[in-house]
């Protein structure tokens, strides 16, 4: 009997650990500004979360007048319930590495308006999911 109930407490746990992580697919839109120019940020990513963090590599495109440029991402933040999610990112496009900070606040249970800010680079936009 001793064993089983440690046992039990060992998948009760491991189902409570479980239930705490989360993970999704989201899309952004965004206006934005990077390396000088001015356009439409389109992109798409995957959050791996536990107890608050998270952690979001991601991938789009910068479309402008001129131009359109590939670039990828990865973010790590903590959402502080029903107020906001805060972090870093690094976008990286092109040669050029930004750092940058990150917020977030929900409009809705799936959407939220997003801004980033960092060294020649501003974005401000939605998201859905995650």
């Amino acid at each position: 009997m001793k064993g089983f109930s440690k046992l039990a407490l060992a998948l009760a746990l491991c189902a409570g650990g479980a239930s705490a992580a989360s993970a999704g697919i989201g899309a952004e839109g965004m206006g934005a500004r990077a390396d000088g120019q001015w356009g439409g940020e389109f992109g798409a990513g995957y959050s791996f979360g536990f107890a608050g963090f998270s952690l979001t590599p991601g991938a789009g495109v910068l479309v402008g007048d001129d131009h359109t440029r590939a670039y990828g991402r990865i973010e790590a933040a903590y959402k502080i319930p029903l107020f906001a999610k805060v972090g870093v990112g690094a976008r990286f496009s092109g040669d050029h590495t930004r750092p940058y900070g990150t917020v977030s606040m929900p409009l809705l249970p799936m959407i939220a308006i997003k801004g980033n800010a960092g060294p020649k680079y501003y974005a401000l936009g939605l998201t859905v999911g995650y």
